[in-house]
């Protein structure tokens, strides 16, 4: 069974178990023995958003790899699906590391593994890969303290590949870097591709990552497209796998809005294969009920985009995504890609007659998420008040809601999220489910 792998890699307090120097070592050493069985000597690429303690992490893993008998390869601060990208088109690349903790705040940070698909490692792997590092995890381990040399040329490659075909010519955006990843490639992409680019958070200091800016915090992004008349703003998370839009009004549009567009365009086009999405289960009902509506069927996976692109990859879909922002397009990707998303839609936008604001999408279900923070995680079928609190939440819903309660995947951590069609209504139900959860788990 995993511990440290949660939904999206191993993700905790940096210097701390099981982010420490001696852990990492055994990762990069754990990692190298199973890819030595493709491979004499498995080359590893590691990337890594702006955090201060990248460098460290991505030292203890080439260390460790190069211990188990592989090399890392240190590409320099890069999106995590510019990783996924390089893994996948060069040759002699066995796996690609991002060290990153996404959106959370600089003293995180987490490790996120790719195989040589360019897709995020199954759990079975992951639980293989926990094992054998508990097994030759120790105390002391030997780590240079010289810095990686960057390979600047690898990072243009993913350039490159975000530029392919794409015009955005005419077109004025705004771009919040978040201080992340994106805060060099995000605003040069946009440049090259000849729209007039205005940059806000793109000063990284190693510890300003996602601060009050950025995809969880894009209000300051919707008031600078306003004042800037822009077209949009798209703002992105520490490692710029997501995306949120502020339209030319100062809305902001989440990734349901983006995805439904996006899948509209597709199905005029003739292009949307199977005529269906994939999205997770805390997507909006709203959502859900307008596109079968429209002929199209929403296919809901769990909270994670690695289990978004494992349904997808059943069913056939080639568009899906996550309500954050995490949108993927397995036409040319196998993970969520905020800078191309943000690319292709502006290209979206550019062909449309009707500014950003009066394209319409659907009138979303009021729904209210709460975070509860627990000290353990048992199964929620094994607590008695929160299944009668549950159950009487149901019966005053009456079949016009949803409820949905989970565990966060990275965090300590439960998520309530109830839908609904009174806000009164689904607020005191979410405030009772996790008041309960509070004093049943403690």
């Amino acid at each position: 069974m995993r511990v440290l792998f949660g939904t999206d890699g191993i993700r905790g307090k940096a210097r701390q178990y099981p982010l420490d120097e001696a852990t990492m070592f055994a990762m990069g050493e754990a990692l190298a023995h199973r890819l030595k069985a493709h491979a004499p000597r498995p080359r590893v690429y590691l990337g890594m958003d702006t955090r201060e303690s990248g460098p460290e992490i991505a030292r203890a893993l080439a260390a460790g790899l190069a211990h188990g008998g592989g090399e890392g390869v240190f590409i320099g601060v890069i999106p995590t699906p510019g990783v996924a990208y390089l893994c996948r088109t060069i040759d002699d690349a066995a796996a690609g590391i991002s060290i990153s903790a996404s959106h959370n705040p600089f003293e995180d940070n987490g490790v996120k593994i790719f195989g040589h698909d360019g897709m995020k490692l199954p759990d079975s792997d992951e639980e293989q890969i926990e094992d054998e590092l508990r097994a030759i995890r120790r105390d002391e381990v030997s780590v240079s303290d010289e810095p990686l040399r960057e390979h600047p040329e690898l990072v243009e490659l993913y350039e490159k590949f975000l530029l392919s075909d794409v015009s955005l010519h005419g077109k004025r955006v705004v771009i919040d870097a978040g201080h992340g990843a994106a805060y060099r490639i995000g605003p040069e992409v946009f440049r090259r591709a000849g729209a007039e680019v205005i940059v806000i958070n793109d000063r990284p200091t190693g510890r300003n990552i996602n601060e009050g800016s950025g995809a969880l915090h894009p209000e300051g992004l919707a008031k600078v497209v306003v004042e800037q008349k822009a077209d949009f703003g798209v703002a992105f998370d520490g490692d710029a796998d997501r995306a949120i839009f502020a339209d030319d009004a100062g809305r902001i549009r989440d990734g349901d809005e983006i995805i439904y567009l996006w899948a509209h365009h597709l199905k005029r086009d003739d292009a949307l294969k199977n005529d269906a999405v994939v999205t997770t289960v805390m997507s909006n009902f709203g959502f859900e009920k307008k596109l079968q509506a429209d002929g199209i069927e929403l296919l809901r996976a769990q909270v994670g985009d690695k289990y978004v692109l494992e349904l997808m990859l059943t069913r056939g879909a080639i568009l899906g995504g996550e309500q954050s922002g995490h949108i993927i397009d397995l036409t040319v990707h196998t993970t969520g890609d905020g800078i191309h998303t943000a690319l292709v839609f502006g290209e979206l936008l550019a062909a449309s007659p009707k500014p950003f604001s009066q394209l319409e999408t659907f009138h979303p279900m009021p729904q209210l998420l709460l975070n509860q923070k627990v000290g353990s995680k048992p199964a929620l079928d094994s607590l008695p008040r929160y299944q009668a609190a549950h159950k009487q939440a149901l019966e005053d819903l009456g079949g016009k809601g949803r409820i949905l309660v989970r565990y966060s995947g990275t965090e300590n951590l439960v998520r309530v999220m109830v839908e609904g069609e009174d806000d009164a209504q689904i607020r005191r139900i979410a405030e009772d489910l996790r008041a309960v959860l509070q004093d049943e788990i403690g």
